[in-house]
């Protein structure tokens, strides 16, 4: 048996005589015991973590908005994890369940996570965020660029993006930058086809391809600056999830060219 399951649980709810969820301060987390699906190699070092929110409508439905996150909890852990939902919202809707990109780092609660079974339980918190504000690159007509940057596991909330929906097949220039150090280690592959049906061109950067790669190598940002191609700033929009620098240069370099700051969505 899981250590998991011998653990004791924490209360849905702060303990308090008189707490209902009503009386709760916005700021307290409510914690949802909710039993893994399934865990599944998704790359090198990542994993395709999916946990079944199905006898928890409350929490399923606090899904709403692509780029939201969660806070999971082991028993056996401290602290809580944050986590991106890689899952559209339709899927905790359809099915109750809520699919994660993992990294898993040796001595770290992801790779505790990583090393669980089906069926072994952790706790969630609903969704919490405002996701990526997808209202400010709407109509498609007005905003028909949308590049979207991702590095290593950030791709994990680009995928729910995607998958959502928001025009890519009625704008005329969706690209989405996606980089790894090497094909191992980017995930998602399998999900390429889909995407670009749906209207999203793949750019892949490799940052340590080896020789018979011949797309776009080294770091993301030095790949767009090379392609570039912004034929209209004031109707480009931008989505970027990933490592700091690379977030932080690619933002600069757009503003340069004269994206507004305020089309450049994040979602933290």
């Amino acid at each position: 048996m899981s250590i998991l399951r011998r653990l004791p649980f924490r209360s849905l709810i702060p303990r308090h005589p008189f707490a209902t969820l009503a009386a709760l301060p916005q700021d307290i987390p409510v914690w949802t015991p909710s039993p893994i699906s399934s865990i599944e190699t998704a790359a090198d070092s990542l994993f395709h973590v999916t946990i079944d929110v199905s006898n928890s409508p409350d929490l399923a439905a606090s899904h709403t908005f692509p780029g939201q996150y969660l806070q999971l909890w082991l028993p056996d852990v401290d602290r809580p994890s944050f986590l991106a939902i890689a899952s559209p919202p339709s899927l905790a809707a359809s099915t109750g369940a809520f699919e994660f990109l993992v990294k898993s780092v040796a001595g770290s609660t992801a790779e505790l996570l990583c090393g669980l079974k089906k069926g072994d339980v952790v706790e969630l918190t609903q969704a919490m965020g405002n996701g990526f504000n997808i209202d400010r690159i709407d109509p498609p007509e007005d905003y028909p660029t949308v590049l979207i940057f991702a590095t290593g596991s950030g791709i994990s909330p680009i995928r729910s993006l995607i998958e959502s929906g928001f025009g890519a097949d009625k704008r005329s220039d969706v690209r989405l930058y996606y980089g790894a150090r090497n094909l191992r280690k980017m995930a998602y592959q399998d999900r390429f086809k889909d995407w670009e049906s749906s209207g999203v061109k793949i750019m892949p950067v490799l940052s340590q391809p080896d020789d018979s790669w011949t797309a776009e190598s080294g770091y993301v940002q030095a790949a767009f600056t090379r392609a570039k191609q912004i034929h209209s700033p004031k109707g480009t929009g931008a989505v970027i999830c990933g490592q700091r620098q690379m977030t932080e240069e690619v933002r600069s370099i757009l503003v340069a060219d004269g994206v507004l700051s305020e089309k450049i969505l994040k979602n933290f």
